[in-house]
């Protein structure tokens, strides 16, 4: 029993660190799951890129879907796989501010899914991701799983592993729906998804910096300037609030704001992305060369991609 997804990556409209309201957008790059069940009652992982990475993740993405969704799958007396195998490979950094952990959380719980043939719609008409029909009798359609929710359970994944700080729905969501999604972190409550067309240049420094690792006491002492991201994003006004964000995250978190600096007025907008050190610009394709041509004297890696509307899918 084998199945395959991919999630897009993610930028940040709004960190949710601050105060429990976040904000994030797709962008056109990927992590792909491979997940293969059996009954060996244990669940493993690994990580293409990396042989040590930390693979709680994923594992438990796997786990929680066998504990929902395994019982009448696969065996003929009903009890369904009971273990199996998970297996990324990506395109996004990790731990670089980009959302890796969010799209491999994401595929990893379609690919489950698509594993024990459960349908992952869009909506709760049946309208499903990926070309399965929910309707179509070879699969599980009373078992069909609405999207949001399968985001939802790599949430939860998240949280369980100690991944994540504030469960990263905003970052999940963004992946997971495609587009660009505000959330309520602290009630897994999504707010508004909208779709904008961007052209997105990203700057990824060598280092490293982990979400479990921020100093929140310190984010959320800029709490009412977050309060005022939140707002601009729920009018729509997704550029300048990302902005915002960079400025005062940057403060919180101990990084330069220069790229930021360096990418006004050409960009519509730019921030650090969640707890860095990535930033992201967004805008047209020709202003962000000229941010590029900044961006590409610093150390690391500079590429330009698009927004992403289309969110995790089975492949």
């Amino acid at each position: 029993m084998q199945g395959r997804a991919a999630a897009p990556a993610a930028g940040t409209v709004l960190n949710a660190l601050a105060n429990g309201f976040g904000s994030a957008f797709a962008i056109d790059a990927y992590t792909t799951a491979t997940v293969d069940l059996d009954d060996s009652g244990t669940v493993t992982g690994e990580v293409a890129e990396d042989p040590d990475a930390d693979t709680r993740l994923i594992e438990r993405c796997v786990e929680l879907v066998l504990e929902e969704h395994a019982e009448g799958a696969g065996d003929a007396d009903g009890g369904g796989p009971t273990g199996g195998h998970v297996r990324t490979e990506s395109e996004v950094p990790m731990a670089a501010g980009l959302k890796s952990s969010s799209a491999a959380a994401n595929a990893t719980a379609l690919a489950a899914l698509n594993a024990l043939g459960v349908p992952v719609v869009d909506d709760p008409n049946g309208n499903a991701v990926g070309g399965v029909d929910a309707t179509d009798a070879t699969h599980r359609a009373d078992a069909a799983v609405e999207r949001v929710d399968a985001c939802r359970l790599g949430v939860r994944a998240a949280r369980e592993a100690g991944v994540t700080v504030t469960g990263a729905f905003d970052d999940a969501s963004a992946s997971m729906l495609g587009g660009v999604t505000v959330t309520d972190n602290t009630a897994d409550e999504l707010l508004a998804r909208d779709e904008v067309a961007w052209d997105v240049l990203v700057w990824t420094p060598e280092a490293r910096a982990y979400s479990a690792d921020a100093d929140v006491s310190r984010c959320e002492r800029i709490a009412p300037v977050a309060d005022m991201v939140r707002d601009a994003a729920l009018e729509g006004d997704y550029a300048r609030a990302m902005t915002v964000n960079g400025f005062a995250f940057c403060a919180a978190l101990g990084f330069p704001a220069e790229p930021i600096v360096e990418a006004l007025p050409d960009a519509a907008g730019a921030s650090l992305s969640g707890t860095g050190p990535s930033f992201a610009a967004v805008g047209d394709r020709d202003a962000l060369e000229r941010v590029r041509a900044d961006w590409s004297q610093r150390d690391g890696h500079t590429w330009l991609t698009t927004t992403q509307h289309e969110g995790a899918r089975t492949t």
